[in-house]
């Protein structure tokens, strides 16, 4: 599917510093339910590239997200940090703000801290200052802002109260599909068959303890989502429409935001499934087309190159 953008319009090289780019050290960090990638900013030139374990305490417990902070300070940071500017899924509060820059803290004394939630590091990894980001990764979410400084939100509930279209999300409608194949007597499909194999099961009926078992959880089941992708490239019928319905679900948080700000776009999508699933990208640029939506692009570079650019823009 060809990017809708103009070609003046796509991002800049992120090995190419902006002209603007802010002197000294600049650690940035991209804080997702599967991963933490960070990168390390000298003179606004990434120097060097890591990533581990999600430090996201929605996912993880707050002892697993500092030792994986821990592990990629280790391998990142040391020397005179002037600032850390991190975007985390469920910063929806200052408190939650303040939560994650306390386990940031102790790696890089003197530092400035800054966090915020993920989608703003997407809409300025789009060089957009103005518009939409749309998550689409482990969870989802919708976040953007418009001329005069308004800001709204959709979605990013978490998984047990929405997450529509994210990875989590088809992940459990595998399980789901299985299910009622199984309760109509039908036989095991690919993606079925998929699935099984994958979760080390040999019935679907035995997917429901597994589903509900404490040694699985939210990335484990996103994890899953590729074997709808998979399917549905194989022609399976059903994956199809959960990449379908996947691409309308976050088309609609799309349109959420659009309306509440009163702006006709940019919309970018990104994160895991956004950038790379091509089948969820067209149905969720069919669906905004739909509502008059033009300007669609698809992020091109990690979220985290976006720290530059949120930085340039601070008073």
């Amino acid at each position: 599917m060809t990017n809708t953008e103009n070609p003046s319009s796509r991002p800049a090289d992120p090995l190419m510093p902006p002209l603007d780019a802010p002197p000294g050290v600049v650690i940035g960090l991209d804080i997702g339910g599967t991963k933490t990638h960070g990168i390390r900013f000298e003179d606004g030139v990434p120097v060097l590239d890591e990533s581990v374990g999600s430090s996201n305490v929605q996912n993880v417990t707050r002892e697993e997200a500092a030792r994986n902070l821990a592990t990629l300070f280790g391998q990142i940071g040391g020397g005179a940090v002037s600032h850390v500017y991190a975007g985390s899924g469920g910063i929806d509060t200052e408190a939650d703000a303040a939560a994650l820059a306390a386990l940031i803290e102790p790696h890089v004394p003197g530092a400035q801290i800054t966090v915020v939630h993920d989608s703003r590091l997407l809409l300025a990894a789009g060089h957009a200052s103005t518009g939409v980001a749309v998550i689409a990764g482990t969870g989802s979410a919708a976040w953007g802002r418009n001329a005069d400084g308004g800001e709204a939100r959709a979605g990013g509930w978490g998984y047990l109260l929405g997450d529509e279209g994210s990875g989590y999300w088809l992940g459990r409608e595998a399980v789901r599909h299985s299910l009622r194949r199984m309760n109509q007597g039908l036989p095991v499909d690919q993606l079925t068959a998929a699935l099984l194999q994958s979760c080390g099961v040999d019935h679907p009926n035995k997917l429901i303890a597994l589903f509900h078992s404490p040694d699985t959880g939210r990335r484990f089941w996103a994890q899953q989502a590729r074997h709808v992708v998979d399917a549905a490239a194989a022609g399976h019928t059903a994956s199809q429409e959960l990449l379908e319905q996947s691409g309308k679900d976050l088309a609609a948080l799309a349109l959420q935001v659009l309306q509440q700000l009163g702006i006709p776009g940019p919309v970018i999508l990104g994160s895991g499934l956004g950038m790379n699933v091509v089948p969820l990208q067209e149905a969720f640029r069919r669906h905004l087309a739909k509502a008059g939506v033009t300007d669609v692009r698809v992020l091109d570079q990690d979220p985290v190159f976006g720290v530059l650019q949120l930085l340039a823009e601070k008073p």
